[in-house]
């Protein structure tokens, strides 16, 4: 079982994302939204099994500058996911994508386990 990674290399959760699945002999793929931006389709199927709300990391520092009328984009799905998919280091991380469509967001790694 292979899994896809949605995330950024350089974030620490990442890391221990990645230290986890190698200690545990987890093939994955990594997507790495700083190369290849989420697309419209791929956050709306995100949000589609998760909500769009669950996708925003709010504890980040990009959530963090952003300005009212930017926050109030949130509130809407169609405008929150287009906010998204140009500021891609607010999506919470990583994503996990199973086979099957699964999705878990944030460094889980028992839920991770449970479902290999």
């Amino acid at each position: 079982m292979t899994l896809k990674i949605y995330g950024i290399k350089n974030c620490n959760t990442m890391k221990k994302t990645f230290d986890f699945l190698k200690e545990n002999g987890i093939e994955y793929i990594f997507i790495d939204y700083k190369k290849q931006a989420p697309d419209a389709s791929l956050l709306l199927r995100f949000a589609s099994k998760v909500g769009f709300e669950a996708l925003v990391n709010k504890k980040g520092t990009t959530y963090k500058k952003l300005t009212d009328e930017e926050k109030s984009l949130l509130e809407k799905e169609s405008d929150a996911l287009a906010l998204l998919g140009t500021k891609s280091s607010m999506i919470k991380r990583p994503i996990v994508e199973f086979p099957n469509g699964d999705l878990i967001l944030g460094f889980e790694p028992e839920a991770i386990l449970k479902k290999i």
